[in-house]
């Protein structure tokens, strides 16, 4: 029955609903010192914007994990449409500090919806190799999508005029969201495939188990280690002497091309060792981030996504391969902690700038100079999440090194 259906038009919807999502975390980014501006916000009040994003992404998802086959791929992406658009109307037309709240989490919910819908959806589309080599494709327009969106909100902006300001970047988050609607519109969805699925109380029982235990705590670590040096890069950056939003840029296309080559690179260092290895490497990237100015600080970039660009899919693999038993559900609670966990530390990362912004004011400090201690103080403070990591990561490694997995199947994710 799925052999009738436009597999093409369904993925390409995907794709560009995906690089829905990835324009509305570049171009936010983008656009976060001029909202501070506009309606004079604090740091730790653009935290808690942000951390609308990463609230409603999880919910949405994980909801949306437990609905598919009674509620419908079609149906969740219909809600995704209609989230994605109220996110980004309300913004633009947004009159202070609640309703950018409100927005944001409209955005979250809909970039969480097609993760459930979508995921699923294709793997049902497609079966064995292709079916990973799909997925993998899929997901490379998270990475390939901010960096898309990295670019068109810097050249907006230097542009300068009506096409500079952050109503002008919002209304581009319209064109994707459109695409894929047309795209979806009057397409016959896949039929699910229930293969191998185990019920809801076995999951459960399983996620109680040590490693996936393990695998829960770690993995709000690696997603404020990647999310919460990319999301405030506008912020932090701005005065240190190198362009900001091609920072961001630079580092998620190395995190993109980490993503496309990541199959060899596990196949050869192990998840455990590809987990040590990107938290070793992340350290040393957000510890350069903190000290240097000028052009390093692109290298700084290269060597950070290379450390956290392996840290979302392969979380969500390990999830799979050494907790098999949790499911589908196991693997959307991975991902919903990971988006949770960095709704949590955005408001607190934006008390660190607020606070060494008073503390260096107080010194004496102003302007660039102000901005630029501001952002390295708290740069040097978000090191701590990857040197917890380090440490976790070693035991894990030493932990798992004898443990066979139960399947080797590689999951692709953000």
């Amino acid at each position: 029955m799925n052999e009738n259906i436009n597999k093409s038009a369904l993925f390409n919807g995907s794709c560009f609903a995906l690089i829905t999502t990835a324009f509305t975390f570049a171009i936010r980014a983008g656009i976060l010192p001029q909202l501070g501006q506009e309606f004079g916000l604090s740091g730790e009040q653009l935290g808690f914007i942000n951390s609308m994003w990463f609230l409603g992404f999880p919910i949405s998802m994980i909801i949306g994990g437990l609905v598919y086959h009674s509620f419908g791929p079609a149906n969740i992406m219909r809600v995704a449409f209609v989230a994605h658009t109220l996110g980004i109307l309300l913004t633009i037309y947004a009159d202070g500090y609640t309703t950018l709240l409100i927005s944001t989490l409209f955005i979250g919910f809909g970039n969480g919806c097609t993760e459930a819908a979508c995921n699923p959806m294709i793997a049902d589309m497609y079966s064995g190799v292709k079916m990973n080599k799909m997925l993998n494709r899929f997901h490379m327009w998270f990475p390939g999508g901010i960096l898309l969106g990295a670019l068109i909100s810097k050249f907006m902006t230097d542009f300068g005029g009506v096409m500079g300001n952050w109503q002008t970047q919002m209304w581009v988050l319209m064109i994707p969201t459109v695409i894929y609607a047309v795209l979806f519109f009057g397409k016959r969805f896949p039929t699910p495939k229930v293969v191998g699925v185990t019920s809801l109380f076995e999951n459960f029982k399983a996620m109680g188990r040590p490693v996936f235990i393990f695998l829960f705590f770690a993995m709000a670590l690696t997603a404020i280690s990647e999310f919460g040096p990319n999301q405030w890069v506008s912020i932090v950056l701005s005065s240190s002497g190198a362009d900001a939003m091609l920072i961001l840029a630079l580092t998620t296309g190395v995190m993109a091309l980490a993503r496309f080559f990541a199959g060899p690179v596990v196949q050869r260092l192990g998840q455990t060792g590809v987990l040590l290895t990107g938290a070793i490497l992340a350290t040393i990237g957000i510890y350069m981030f903190s000290v240097v100015t000028g052009p390093i600080a692109y290298f700084a970039a290269i060597v950070f996504a290379l450390g956290v660009g392996y840290f979302w899919p392969v979380m969500i693999g390990a999830t799979a391969q050494r907790a098999p038993l949790t499911g589908a559900l196991g693997m959307s609670i991975i991902g919903g902690v990971g988006m949770f966990s960095t709704a949590i530390f955005q408001p607190i990362i934006g008390g660190w700038i607020d606070g060494s912004t008073a503390i260096n004011q107080a010194a004496g400090l102003t302007g660039d100079d102000l901005q630029l201690a501001a952002g390295q103080d708290t740069l040097a403070k978000m090191v701590i999440f990857p040197i917890i990591l380090v440490v976790l990561f070693t035991i894990f490694y030493f932990w798992q090194k004898n443990a066979n997995p139960r399947t080797e199947t590689i999951v692709a994710a953000h």
